[in-house]
C-alpha cells in the first residue's frame, strides 16, 4: 500500500458478473485496506465473504455521498487507506464516487485507480461497431419525453453512442430509438460475463420483435450501442474530399494529377475525382 504518512483512496473495480474477473490485485487491496466504501454494503459484503475478507465497511451511494467525504478524508488523514467499489464493475462510471473523489483530489489526498471490469468497455469490445471514438451517456431519462430529447440531441454525432438500460425501459428506449434514429444499426449486451450473456444486433424495431417473440431476452441488464450517423459521417468526408481536392490545385497540381492523388488516397474512380477536381477548378 501506500509509503506515505497519508493514506490513500484506492478505486476499485469489481466484477459486473462473473467473480473470475476480479484480479488479484484488486483483491488484494480489498484484503489490506482500514476501510471499504460501497454503494450497497450488504451486496458487496457477498464478494468480500467470498474472498475470505472481513474488512470494515461503510455504505457510500448517491443520497449521502457528500457527507461521507470528511469521514473517508479522516482516515486518510489517520494513515489509513480506503477502497471505494459499487456494486458491480468501475467506480464512478454510473455509480457513485464522483464528489468524493473530486473533494479528496481537492484536499490533495492521493487517488489510486484499481481498474478491472467496466461493462461499457466490455460490450463496445465484442460488439463489432466503431470503437475509435464513441460518446458514453450513461442511463437515458426514465420517462418518454425527456428521454427523447436525449436522443434527438445525439442524432447527429458520429461516433457510436452508449447507454446503459435496465429490464423494466428496454422496450420503451428501443421504441424510443426506433424513433428517433430510424433504421440505424443497435447491438445490445445483456447480462454481460453472466450465465446468460447475449448480444443482439439489428435495428431497434427488429430487436423489438425478438423481445416480443422471446421475452427471456428483454431480462437482465443492458449496455446499448447505436451506430453513430452516416448522413452526417458522409457529410464530413464530403467535406474533407472537397478540402483535399483544392489545396492540390493550390499546389499547382494539374487535374489529372489531383485525381490520380485523390483516388490514391480517398478511394474510388479517377474519373469522378477528375470530374469534381475540374468543376473546383472552373469554380475558382
Amino acid at each position: 500500500m501506500t509509503d506515505s504518512a497519508y493514506g490513500a483512496l484506492y478505486v476499485v473495480a469489481t466484477p459486473i458478473g462473473n467473480l473470475d474477473d476480479l484480479s488479484p490485485r484488486a483483491a488484494r487491496t480489498l484484503g489490506e485496506v482500514a476501510l471499504v466504501a460501497a454503494e450497497d454494503t450488504r451486496h458487496s459484503a457477498r464478494l468480500l465473504r467470498h474472498l475470505g475478507i472481513s474488512q470494515p465497511m461503510l455504505s457510500l451511494h448517491e443520497h449521502n455521498e457528500a457527507d461521507r467525504v470528511a469521514r473517508i478524508a479522516d482516515h486518510l488523514e489517520a494513515g489509513r487507506d480506503v477502497a471505494l467499489i459499487s456494486d458491480a464493475g468501475t467506480p464512478l462510471i454510473s455509480d457513485p464516487g464522483f464528489v468524493l473523489v473530486r473533494e479528496l483530489r481537492k484536499a490533495g489526498h492521493r487517488i489510486v485507480p484499481v481498474p478491472g471490469p467496466c461493462a461499457l468497455v466490455a460490450a463496445l469490445s465484442a460488439a463489432g461497431l466503431p470503437t475509435d471514438s464513441f460518446q458514453f451517456s450513461g442511463f437515458l431519462p426514465a420517462k418518454r419525453g425527456p428521454r427523447q430529447a436525449r436522443l434527438a440531441s445525439l442524432e447527429h454525432r458520429l461516433e457510436t453512442l452508449v447507454f446503459y438500460e435496465s429490464p423494466h425501459r428496454i422496450s420503451q428506449t428501443l421504441e424510443d430509438i426506433a424513433s428517433v434514429f430510424g433504421a440505424r444499426h443497435v447491438v445490445l449486451g445483456r447480462e454481460l460475463t453472466k450465465t446468460f450473456e447475449t448480444f443482439l444486433e439489428g435495428d431497434a424495431t427488429t430487436l423489438l420483435g425478438r423481445m416480443e417473440h422471446d421475452p427471456d431476452q428483454a431480462r437482465g441488464e443492458f449496455v446499448v450501442m447505436v451506430a453513430g450517423s452516416q448522413r452526417q459521417a458522409e457529410s464530413a468526408q464530403a467535406v474533407e474530399a472537397t478540402n483535399l481536392l483544392s489545396a492540390l490545385l493550390a499546389e499547382g497540381l494539374g487535374v489529372k494529377q489531383v485525381a490520380s492523388v485523390a483516388a490514391r488516397v480517398l478511394g474510388g474512380s479517377k474519373k469522378s475525382w477528375y470530374e469534381q477536381a475540374q468543376a473546383l477548378k472552373d469554380g475558382a
